[in-house]
């Protein structure tokens, strides 16, 4: 086993598009419970109330859905360089941009199957307004419990034609960890979980049965406790929001999950992770076979059969 690199810090954000954006807005602010911190152009900057960083989530106004682009922060400026000069070398760079309202200059690049991947280090902290300072000066907001208010991002999950492509792409462009992989009949890998820190994962890879590329299968935000994701299923009930599937619990990676899907379609989980982190350096990939998946999640509730074939932006019969 090569030595763990940490070059990258952790999960920065995410760019999300929508094609209902006032009604996407609207659920991320007033049911889903984030706090706007700022608009530039199409995009609204959003975040939940111990994210340190100015955003997690950049709405923006689109034609379509899915995932305009993800960002990751570095672990230092000279950490920020060798990660571009690795992804420079394996040919998927895209270059320098100058950064947004959330981040200074930022290095884009792609991964095997299109989607759009920034590193940056420079970043701008959370400056609550006056009714919004905690009691407490080592949280980023007090909690306003406004909708399912959500603590954190957690991790993301991205639909790839090929798993075991992006399996050497996220170890060797990241430096990040595989923590968890579904290994198919076939041989070929059906899902990755990566991590680049000691959190169990900050994003999964899992197969896109549909041919199309680039596609978006999910954004996660954490809460403290699973009661809290009962309480976000009555929440989304109220409001009218598509409820997917769950509550339950994960088999992979434990997580206690709940899908819904927001106005424009894209699907959005909340999630208590438990208290998983990944502490030995010399991590053994847990592998899972097809016929273990086939048995459902922890407590036997089978996968509904869109979890496998929605994605964002829609294809086919999606």
């Amino acid at each position: 086993m090569s030595e763990p690199c940490y070059d990258v810090a952790h999960l920065g954000h995410l760019e999300i598009y929508s094609d209902r954006f006032e009604e996407s807005l609207d659920f991320f602010t007033r049911v889903y419970g984030l706090t706007e911190s700022g608009r530039e152009g199409d995009s609204v900057y959003l975040r939940a109330f111990d994210d340190y960083e100015y955003h997690t989530l950049k709405l923006t106004r689109h034609e379509t859905t899915g995932l305009g682009h993800v960002g990751y922060r570095a672990s230092s400026p000279e950490a920020l360089e060798r990660r571009v000069k690795a992804i420079e070398a394996m040919g998927c760079g895209i270059g320098w941009v100058d950064g947004d309202l959330g981040h200074g200059r930022a290095y884009r690049f792609t991964d095997p199957d299109g989607h759009v991947f920034e590193l940056y280090y420079e970043t701008r902290d959370y400056e609550p307004p006056e009714d919004q300072k905690p009691a407490l000066k080592n949280i980023a907001q007090k909690y306003h419990g406004r909708g399912v208010c959500p603590r954190r991002l957690d991790h993301f999950n991205l639909l790839a034609q090929d798993v075991d492509a992006i399996r050497d792409f996220m170890t060797r462009a990241l430096g990040a960890r595989v923590t968890e992989q579904i290994q198919l009949d076939s041989g070929r890998l059906g899902g990755c979980w990566f991590t680049v820190n000691n959190k169990s994962y900050d994003v999964a890879y899992t197969q896109d049965h549909s041919g199309a590329r680039g596609r978006f299968h999910h954004i996660t935000y954490a809460v403290d406790q699973r009661e809290d994701v009962l309480r976000a299923a009555d929440i989304f009930l109220e409001n009218g929001v598509h409820i997917e599937t769950g509550p339950h619990k994960h088999a992979i990676q434990g997580t206690f999950f709940l899908y819904v899907w927001e106005p424009a379609g894209n699907r959005v989980e909340v999630a208590n992770a438990g208290a998983r982190l990944i502490l030995r350096p010399d991590w053994k990939t847990i592998t899972w076979t097809e016929a273990e998946r086939r048995k459902g999640q922890a407590w036997g509730l089978k996968t509904i059969e869109t979890f496998h074939t929605h994605g964002t932006p829609p294809v086919g019969e999606d």
